[in-house]
């Protein structure tokens, strides 16, 4: 992969030995899903280019290149066409000059042509392998170029000898950190750029501009991932799917196929809110990952996920008091009863549609019921079948915890981590009691038709301060 070169644009050469994790560091920096990042040594056989976008406006650009070899050589080389320090810069560009095009030391010049051309250099080593005297002669060509440089710990494995490398690395390089590029929240990445700026006084500005223009993109991604996740919610809460039925015909058939449809309905809007999320965040790529995600539509049919996205027995009592279940009012109560979770019950309701299940307790009737059935007739004859909007008190809170628990695996994800995305924890523990009975007066509102645009920026505003919260949540 290559893009033209802007003078202007700062751009950095990561560089290092194979398999010590430079494509991972190039694909969080970059904020790249793209980035090629294999286990096997060697993988990355040219220079690629990627930069960090906004709105069309190129704010850095990282390289990635293949692994020093064999530096050795190379440093004899240097040493031997060189009279003195000063002359060091032109004795690397006659090197790239001399072996163009050799296949002995490909790799060696796909690193260093970058540089040469203006490039600053981020050095890539492992933090889990012992610092080696035999790393000393690619670091020593490294300073040999003249360019600003910064070196990085990458714990691959583990931190055992992090230390030694941050000792060794300061002999030869002006700024040691460590940086794991899988788990880096995101004011570190930006906390590395602050850094490069105060390396080379060119960079100061246009690293400051970057660092603005990401922090005020980071709340932009927050707030339209609210909205997105508000207007899930509000189709769960309104979808409704209608058929006429002729006069004589059986409804039966019709009922079902109007369930499937309905079912249908509301897997797509969750996708789809679910990929407007990831889009926002700059993943392009999460559907041809290596291991793909562990978050399938099928997961909606286990019973056992009901609680784990949505609210609680307890919990669901208290919230759809507060909003009126309890004294009988519009929201049907799904607590026991379950075969599947939020949409599950659409299987158990496609065998008895509109029956009621016996309780105890009035606030827990309908327990398989997700949406109300309507039986209208037609000027024409027949009668006109219509199932939904929701009536379901637990099914929003479930598309909202499913919701929540994606864009915070997603916000907080580096663009390095190529494993299966998990989205197995309590979604909604972190709660207050008081807002759980909020948004249930918000959500029956907005169920029964009362205040609809109201509350509906209500819900918009909560979720987006919720999503922001995500941020603070991971540096405390």
């Amino acid at each position: 992969m290559s893009s033209p070169r802007d003078v202007d644009t700062p751009h950095f050469a990561v560089v290092g030995r194979p398999n010590k994790g430079k494509s991972s560091i190039v694909a969080t920096l970059a904020r790249d899903d793209t980035v090629h990042i294999a286990e096997r040594a060697g993988s990355t056989k040219s220079t690629r280019y990627f930069p960090m976008t906004v709105d069309g406006e190129t704010l850095y650009e990282l390289i990635d290149t293949p692994g020093i070899q064999r530096s050795r050589q190379v440093l004899d080389w240097l040493r031997a066409h060189c009279a003195d320090a000063a002359a060091r810069p032109d004795a690397v560009r006659q090197f790239l000059l001399e072996h163009a095009g050799q296949e002995r030391f490909a790799d060696e010049c796909h690193a260093l042509e970058p540089i040469v051309a203006g490039a600053g250099i981020i050095y890539v080593v492992d933090g889990s392998v012992p610092f080696g005297g035999d790393y000393e002669a690619e670091m020593e060509i490294l300073r040999w170029t003249g360019r600003p440089s910064l070196a990085l710990i990458n714990p691959i494995a583990n931190s055992d000898y992090v230390d030694q490398w941050t000792a060794g690395l300061g002999q030869y390089f002006q700024t040691v950190r460590s940086f794991d590029a899988h788990r880096a929240e995101y004011r570190k990445q930006l906390d590395l750029l602050t850094l490069f700026g105060h390396l080379d006084p060119e960079w100061r500005q246009p690293l400051q501009r970057a660092v603005d223009v990401l922090e005020a993109d980071r709340v932009r991604q927050h707030q339209e991932a609210g909205e997105t996740i508000a207007g899930l919610i509000y189709a769960g809460l309104t979808v409704t799917v209608e058929q006429a039925v002729p006069e004589g015909a059986p409804e039966e058939p019709i009922r079902k196929l109007l369930f499937t449809r309905y079912q249908r309905q509301l897997i797509k809007r969750e996708r789809g809110a679910r990929a407007r999320v990831e889009e926002l965040f700059y993943y392009r790529d999460l559907s041809k990952s290596e291991q793909g995600m562990a978050f399938e539509e099928d997961d909606l049919f286990h019973q056992e996920n009901w609680y784990l996205w949505g609210l609680s027995r307890k919990q669901l009592l208290l919230a759809a008091g507060a909003a009126g279940g309890v004294a009988g009012g519009g929201a049907g109560v799904v607590v026991d009863g379950m075969t599947g979770g939020l949409l599950g019950g659409l299987a158990t309701l496609a065998g008895s549609i509109g029956g009621a299940v016996a309780s105890t307790r009035s606030v827990l009737r309908h327990a398989d019921d997700i949406a109300k059935w309507t039986v209208s007739g037609v000027p024409t004859g027949g009668t006109r079948l219509a199932y939904g909007p929701s009536r379901n008190a637990n099914f929003p809170f479930v598309l909202m915890g499913r919701a929540m628990q994606h864009h915070r695996a997603i916000s907080q994800r580096t663009h390095a981590v190529r494993d299966t995305l998990k989205l197995d924890e309590p979604a909604l523990d972190w709660l207050e009691d008081k807002d759980k009975r909020l948004l249930a007066r918000i959500f029956d509102d907005i169920r029964n038709g009362k205040r609809v645009s109201e509350r509906r920026a209500e819900l918009t505003a909560l979720l987006q301060e919720w999503c922001q919260c995500v941020d603070d949540a991971a540096r405390s």
